[in-house]
């Protein structure tokens, strides 16, 4: 599959690390074009381009920038593709957004605003970037690391789910894109070695006012 990341970060790099071997083809991209992110893709052995590039190139689109980027979003080249949303709010990246502060707000919510023909699936925001890129850290119970997702579409949710399991997850679908703040920053279950038994019965325990210290996630 071609899957074109909006995006040159660390979670970019990490998926293009799990990914590529699995025969997916991939192009990481850059608001200021190829050439910035010439040298990161030939190390990484992936294709390199601009936002708009990345979004014609792939058939699935990764959008992994922060928050205050999603104006800049090529939403007429992603159109109706399946947009697999990593993002997560940061206040002391982001600033800090009343419409995100306890949780009244998603990232995914947000972005299906700013891209109404796109078929949203929240995924990878919910791991931190080198354990992403090293298949995940083994969970208490020794099984496969499990990873949440959420979306209000049935198919794109399959699509994505066979991404997960091609990076080394076991997909755990958490519900529709209104569900999906169960598993954003600072809620119990984010960037939590868990296996999928373990992640489920996390996901259903969250309650809108559960949230963890700041960092406690971060080895």
């Amino acid at each position: 599959m071609k899957i074109g990341i909006v995006g040159a970060g660390r979670i970019a790099s990490a998926l293009v690390t799990r990914l590529a071997p699995q025969g997916h083809e991939l192009m990481i991209s850059n608001s200021r074009g190829a050439e910035a992110v010439r040298e990161t893709a030939e190390a990484l052995g992936c294709h390199g381009g601009s936002a708009e590039e990345a979004a014609q190139f792939g058939d699935v689109t990764v959008v992994t920038v922060p928050l205050n980027a999603f104006d800049t979003l090529p939403a007429e080249a992603i159109g109706q593709r399946i947009v697999i949303d990593t993002c997560n709010y940061y206040p002391g990246r982001d600033g800090v957004l009343p419409e995100f502060e306890g949780g009244g707000e998603t990232t995914s919510g947000q972005l299906q605003r700013k891209l109404p023909k796109a078929r949203v699936v929240k995924a990878f925001n919910s791991i931190m970037s080198p354990h992403l890129e090293q298949g995940g850290k083994t969970p208490p119970s020794g099984g496969t690391p499990a990873l949440p997702i959420a979306s209000d579409d049935e198919q794109a949710a399959t699509v994505v789910s066979q991404i997960v399991r091609d990076a080394g997850f076991e997909p755990v679908h958490a519900g529709p894109l209104a569900e999906s703040w169960r598993f954003e920053r600072a809620r119990p279950v984010y960037c939590r070695p868990l296996d999928a038994r373990a992640l489920q019965a996390g996901l259903a325990a969250t309650r809108p006012e559960d949230f963890v210290p700041e960092n406690s996630w971060k080895d």
